[in-house]
């Protein structure tokens, strides 16, 4: 018979992404993880997970189990959760994945104040613009400006929308000339993502529909917020979502460059390891980011 402890301790590991989150997670030694998923493979005559070093896989088997069983194991504790009266305030370890520039209209001051309403709770931030590997990097919640989910088990709610635009700076205008059409662009300096090389190609909007303009330009950065100050140092012409603009146009230090060409739509997603049995703590911090960045952005 199969034990049902070892079935939640193995849903517990895959959503944590290792034994070691696992383990910080539950507050149970990860060897005791480790050797109750043995046992249970043990059980099954098969293997579920393939262990490395820095982090875990799910075989085929692995992964049928865990669609098949997480569900009924969140409802599980769910109704063991209701008939024990489960303290319901928020507490713990949050993970949050959030892109390179998310503080600079993220601010600091709404962090420090989450953090006095819950003495319970610990916030980590890993940053970065790459697409975290929520799984395996034991994320409680992602910020994405896409809501792409390579991962069909993840789950994406957005909340926020907008779009991107070009801009650069008033002195490079005066020095090289403001662009006139689409065309234009391939002659300019164009801020590039730091790993295409310089080159690089955007999808912009002209008069007869969508088309791909191969641009290039001397200088690349991998976060949206390097590309903007690059674009203020007049190095060239950006393409960023209009929120992270917004302050630089308004001021002048950027204008932006064929308005409309680049609307396309951009937003803010939110992305969760699963849609059941999300604790308190990250339910109560998604709320809060939500709420202020709605008035925000």
């Amino acid at each position: 018979m199969l034990d049902l402890n070892q079935m939640a301790l193995f849903v517990q590991v895959v959503q944590a992404g290792s034994f070691a989150e696992a383990s910080r997670r539950l507050g149970m030694p990860p060897t005791t993880l480790s050797r109750q998923v043995a046992q249970l493979e043990d059980s099954l005559q098969a293997r579920l997970l393939q262990r490395t070093t820095r982090k875990l896989t799910l075989t085929d088997a692995g992964r049928t189990l865990f669609d098949q069983s997480a569900a009924q194991i969140a409802t599980l504790q769910d109704a063991a959760s209701a008939l024990a009266g489960k303290d319901q305030t928020p507490k713990g370890h949050v993970r949050v994945a959030a892109p390179s520039g998310f503080f600079d209209y993220f601010l600091m001051d709404w962090v420090a104040e989450f953090l006095a309403a819950h003495p319970a709770v610990q916030l980590e931030f890993v940053l970065s613009d790459g697409m975290a590997d929520v799984i395996g990097e034991g994320i409680d919640v992602a910020f994405r400006g896409s809501g792409e989910l390579p991962d069909s088990s993840l789950v994406a709610r957005k909340v926020t929308s907008s779009y991107l635009a070009l801009a650069a700076s008033p002195a490079y205008l005066a020095a090289r000339g403001t662009p006139q059409t689409i065309a234009d662009l391939t002659t300019h300096d164009c801020i590039c993502p730091a790993h295409t090389g310089g080159h690089g190609t955007w999808n912009l909007n002209s008069p007869d529909g969508p088309v791909q303009v191969p641009v290039k330009g001397r200088l690349g950065a991998s976060t949206g917020q390097a590309q903007r100050q690059a674009a203020e140092s007049g190095l060239g012409i950006c393409l960023l979502p209009i929120n992270a603009l917004r302050d630089s146009l308004r001021d002048g230090t950027l204008v932006e460059v064929l308005p409309g060409v680049a609307s396309a739509p951009a937003g803010l997603f939110v992305v969760y390891p699963s849609r059941r049995h999300v604790p308190r703590a990250v339910t109560a911090f998604v709320e809060m980011a939500v709420q202020r960045l709605m008035a925000v952005i």
